[in-house]
């Protein structure tokens, strides 16, 4: 791999050559992919614009950062200002590089977005979004070109089993008793962090920065804080799941209202996300490496219980929302009870349902 390593990174130095000055906008652009921004995306479209899609979303989004976070786990790829110090890293990452996590996030997110949308300018937009967040990661020395391509044959590969799949598989966790859901989430959500855990104490044990190949600024402890990244996603799958799953099963709740309703939902949300935040950089801020991936953990799945199921039934309590309304006892409802209607419970809204009218 070195010999690959080494002529991506002169073409990384050929594309930095000729100054900073494209440094800054695809800073920004690259954001379109990040963590942060893509929660919020989340966030705000479960809360209030579409229950139904935004759940789906979610699922589909967490789902590819857990294979993402796997990954890097087991391929120990640097990154080109690590292995190159010629390269300038335009931003710096404690974990491995390989493959790309903003350029996978970014297929899955935007991807499903405008396939559901059925908007052709839609798609190309979400092309157009694609190619730039790919391109950023490159030129800004924090991806090698293999890097990205592999993120995005992941994210194109998520992408499809999602769209292909997931009316099945939603129906099938649907009808899931209690205990069976339970120990499947759990198995999802463990397996990968004890599989990557048992693989980096164990079979790579021994491993260390080869600091004669990996010449660049390489962090301390690649391998832990790559393992945390993955605690963290894994953490998110868990809560996440798990409180859509008692969502629905307590009537779901619709994400249709006023502007102001709307607004408001999303301001409430996302203020007690941050808090959590805030409140573990305070309490754990001198954790490094892996010994965060147990808090990680733990943090992230109650942001995630809290964004999937605290706030939906604390809008419904409050009055910022309400419950998917039922159908009226009419022999004209009757005739029309099977058709889809905004805000309705995730395995109701399937397909052209995600198209209605609630999808703004």
């Amino acid at each position: 791999m070195d010999a690959l390593w080494e002529a991506e990174s002169s073409a990384i130095r050929w594309l930095q050559g000729g100054g900073d000055w494209l440094a800054y906008p695809l800073e920004a652009v690259t954001f379109l992919g990040s963590q942060g921004v893509i929660i919020v995306l989340l966030a705000a479209v479960f809360w209030s614009v579409h229950a139904g899609l935004g759940a789906r979303l979610f699922v589909a989004v967490i789902a590819s950062a857990v294979v993402n976070n796997l990954f890097k786990s087991v391929s120990y790829g640097p990154r080109p200002y690590w292995f190159d110090a010629q390269v300038t890293g335009y931003s710096h990452h404690s974990g491995f590089g390989m493959p790309s996590g903003h350029s996978q996030a970014a297929v899955v997110t935007y991807g499903y977005l405008a396939a559901r949308s059925g908007r052709r300018s839609l798609l190309w937009a979400a092309v157009a979004v694609i190619a730039l967040v790919a391109f950023s990661r490159i030129y800004l020395g924090v991806h090698f070109f293999s890097d990205v391509v592999v993120g995005l044959l992941l994210g194109g590969a998520i992408l499809w089993a999602v769209l292909r799949y997931e009316d099945r598989v939603l129906a099938w966790w649907c009808s899931l008793d209690t205990v069976r859901w339970v120990s499947y989430l759990l198995a999802f959500a463990l397996v990968p962090c004890l599989a990557a855990t048992a693989w980096q104490f164990g079979l790579r044990g021994d491993w260390a920065v080869p600091a004669a190949e990996w010449i660049g600024a390489t962090p301390a402890d690649p391998a832990g804080h790559t393992l945390a990244g993955l605690y963290t996603t894994c953490g998110a799958l868990l809560g996440g799941i798990w409180g859509f799953t008692l969502l629905h099963r307590r009537g779901w709740y619709s994400a249709e209202g006023t502007i102001t309703a709307r607004v408001a939902r999303f301001a409430l949300g996302i203020s007690v996300v941050v808090l959590i935040l805030v409140v573990e950089q305070v309490l754990f801020r001198d954790l490094t490496g892996f010994t965060t991936a147990p808090v990680a953990f733990a943090v992230y799945g109650a942001v995630a219980f809290w964004a999937t199921y605290g706030a939906p039934q604390m809008f419904v309590r409050s009055g910022l929302a309400t419950r998917p309304e039922e159908p009226a006892e009419t022999e004209d409802s009757d005739r029309t009870a099977s058709e889809d209607t905004p805000g309705e419970s995730p395995e109701q809204s399937t397909g052209d349902g995600f198209k209605g009218a609630d999808q703004t």
